[in-house]
């Protein structure tokens, strides 16, 4: 027999972890269609009509509507009508694709990693103390006196502007720097730092060395130097690091929510887009890609069966659904 299913607009992407053949987890699955979680290797999910798809589809047209791995597996209640039949079923797709912007939801209240809201606390003791200058001004260094200042503890005095946005702007353009080679002062500095950090990693994969890492590991050598000489309390948080920056790098939303008077910034959805460099092609955008186009699928059974797997899909009486996920789809005819 064969069953012609009509589609349109029918999403080809998945963005949430884990598999639709396991039972869902306690929390639900993991999103991983945010902006950040796209930037990783494998979260971006293209997706094709499988067996499964179509085994899950029968069942669906049929009345069955449990989960195709509950419906297979003996340990749920009812039996599986396609038991015996899986290795009967082929099936034809014929998708015309294209991609689109879609804006999806996130409904985990992720925060936005760039964004603050309420007032900039301006006057917090760490940036009004009498230890300020010379702490924040080690940001303000050039490469040569970074590399006086931690290898041989020489401090100049280098003048910075004491407010949560400028440190943050002096922050994100250190971070813009390209990276370094691990030679001369350079080799010199990560030597040092490596002593006092076993733990930290300075290098990228093309073993060349990380600039914004450089100078945040240098904050907290400053700090430590000087404890020595000042009460440093309110430049620490509780667990004893600088808010928002870490030995590595920084984090925009976690150092703006210490200095502003409201929450960090929630964001609710986004674009689902991911923006990769390949060598060859340059730049790549993928964006959400939507099927449109038939589906057929043979199942190779006597006229008998097949007949009362049509006289099944007809009581059942499902009239549109989803194929995959979202979109229309609808059964267009029925051949035994």
């Amino acid at each position: 027999m064969r069953i012609t299913i009509d589609y349109d607009s029918c999403w080809r992407n998945s963005f949430l972890g884990g598999s639709n053949n396991e039972p869902l987890p306690k929390k639900g699955r993991e999103f991983l269609g945010s902006m950040t979680s796209l930037k990783t290797e494998g979260n971006f999910k293209v997706c094709e009509n499988t067996l499964d798809t179509v085994m899950g589809l029968l069942n669906r047209l049929i009345g069955d509507q449990r989960k195709l791995y509950q419906a297979r597996s003996k340990m749920y209640e009812g039996t599986y009508y396609f038991e015996d039949l899986e290795s009967n079923v082929t099936f034809i797709d014929k998708p015309q694709l294209t991609n689109e912007m879609t804006f999806i939801r996130n409904m985990n209240g992720s925060t936005d990693q760039n964004s603050f809201t309420g007032m900039i606390k301006v006057t917090d003791p760490v940036f009004t103390s009498n230890y300020s200058s010379k702490f924040w001004g080690v940001l303000s260094l050039d490469l040569s006196t970074l590399c006086n200042f931690i290898v041989d503890d020489v401090m100049e005095e280098e003048s910075i502007q004491l407010d949560p946005l400028s440190i943050i702007s002096r922050l994100e353009s250190l971070n813009k720097e390209k990276p370094l080679e691990n030679e001369g002062s350079v080799e010199k500095i990560v030597e040092t730092l490596r002593s006092v950090y076993p733990d930290i990693e300075y290098f990228n994969k093309k073993g060349q060395v990380v600039t914004i890492s450089l100078y945040c590991s240098a904050l907290y050598l400053q700090l430590s130097r000087l404890e020595k000489q000042y009460d440093m309390s309110s430049a620490k948080t509780k667990v004893g690091g600088i808010s928002g920056i870490s030995k590595r790098g920084f984090t925009k939303k976690d150092f703006m929510d210490r200095y502003t008077t409201g929450p960090k910034k929630t964001i609710w959805g986004n674009p689902f887009i991911k923006k990769e460099k390949i060598k060859g092609q340059g730049e790549v955008t993928s964006m959400m890609t939507k099927a449109s186009g038939q589906l057929e699928i043979i199942i190779d059974v006597d006229r008998e069966k097949g007949l009362e797997i049509k006289n099944l899909i007809e009581c059942a009486g499902v009239s549109s659904f989803y194929l995959g996920k979202k979109g229309l789809a609808y059964v267009s005819s029925i051949r035994v």
